[in-house]
């Protein structure tokens, strides 16, 4: 089901966390915050938004660490469920694009609940105090190609690095549900 992410809440602070990557090292929120600020990003491996945009979002991460701002790949979906999104397919999927940064597991949900991610990419950019700035989409093109793009997350999160604050508009990123557990 392709759901969109709502309006950024700007100013609520980064929930905590503790998470494994799918080797079994744990990070923390401390732990990958960028001094300039974090970009939190709900994916995983076998939504057809989130293979398409991959590549970009792995070259807009590498980008935005020279600005001071770290990221945070982490895979929320029920992989018992959706085989495709375990923690071995996780790590394949990060070497295949390119990953320069933490991809990790939510097994439990929690932390994808703590932060009211919807789809598969939700992102999330918080600036150097850990308050939300930005909540939307990664640039123009959804599942297209990405030539000719505008950059709206990576502008975003630049202007966040400089100033603190998050662009006006903004617009909501598009995906797949999250795949939740069923109790």
């Amino acid at each position: 089901m392709l759901l969109e992410t709502p309006q950024c809440n700007a100013g609520w602070n980064a929930p905590d966390f503790t998470l494994p990557d799918p080797h079994g090292t744990t990070h923390t929120l401390k732990d990958v915050m960028g001094p300039k600020g974090l970009l939190v990003a709900f994916i995983c491996n076998h939504c057809p938004y989130v293979k398409a945009i991959a590549e970009r979002m792995s070259a807009d991460a590498s980008a935005l660490k020279e600005h001071g701002v770290h990221t945070v790949a982490i895979m929320p979906n029920d992989f018992a469920n959706y085989p495709d999104d375990a923690p071995d397919k996780m790590a394949a999927f990060a070497k295949a694009h390119a990953f320069a940064f933490p991809y990790l597991v939510d097994a439990d949900q929690s932390v994808a609940r703590a932060y009211g991610a919807v789809c598969t990419p939700d992102f999330f950019g918080f600036n150097a105090s850990g308050e939300l700035q930005y909540r939307g989409r990664l640039d123009d093109k959804h599942k297209d190609s990405g030539e000719g793009r505008v950059p709206e997350l990576l502008n975003a999160m630049r202007t966040i690095a400089e100033s603190g604050v998050g662009p006006e508009q903004q617009f909501p990123s598009m995906g797949c549900s999250i795949k939740w557990k069923q109790d």
